[in-house]
């Protein structure tokens, strides 16, 4: 694990619940003494206490351990927020219409932020009949490619897989496609809005 959860994410989260050191201690069966040590970065909680720790600050163990609170305020499903988070261990990719807390691997994933699709990375579109005909002049070895092409509309996330040494194309219903993406291995995120003529 590359992360703990350190003394003052423990503070924040304990004031922002208005405990005292003393209540949160009760809370979780240690003294009070184990909380301040624990605050003031003289020692670390037992893994043992983690979920107890995590219930007692109202989130889980993973937003304890990243020392972020996630609270999606958008409780209505709304596709055009679609997250993509991408594990760099296993190459998992795993979609959210919000904030949400995702780890794979035993790594908690931050969402990938798209850059405009550049020289590098060129998302070219052409329209047949009622698809998308999307390219990207890539390398695709084993050791630089592209991992996916997704396109996102108001009616959901089309999502093709793509392999080093295959094909960088992929096809897509037109219907409302708002946003186009390409994951590349080394250099993240790429999206383009393609313009219907």
């Amino acid at each position: 694990m590359d992360k703990y959860v350190t003394g003052a994410v423990i503070r924040r989260l304990r004031e922002r619940k208005k405990l005292t050191q003393e209540e949160l201690a009760e809370r979780i069966f240690v003294s009070g003494k184990a909380v301040s040590k624990w605050e003031t970065g003289q020692g670390f909680p037992d893994i043992s206490l983690l979920e107890p720790l995590a219930k007692a600050l109202d989130i889980s163990v993973i937003e304890l351990l990243s020392g972020d609170e996630i609270r999606n305020r958008n409780r209505s499903f709304n596709v055009n927020r679609t997250l993509f988070f991408v594990c760099p261990v296993c190459g998992n990719v795993i979609l959210a219409a919000g904030e949400a807390v995702i780890s794979c691997c035993g790594v908690a994933l931050r969402p990938a932020v798209p850059e405009p699709a550049d020289e590098e990375h060129p998302i070219r579109v052409a329209v047949s009949e009622d698809e998308y005909y999307v390219t990207v002049v890539h390398p695709m070895t084993r050791e630089h490619y592209l991992s996916f092409l997704a396109a996102v509309s108001d009616q959901g996330v089309q999502f093709v897989k793509l392999y080093p040494e295959g094909p960088a194309e992929a096809r897509f219903r037109i219907n409302g496609v708002k946003t186009l993406y390409a994951w590349c291995n080394r250099h993240g995120l790429f999206a383009l809005e393609p313009r219907r003529k």
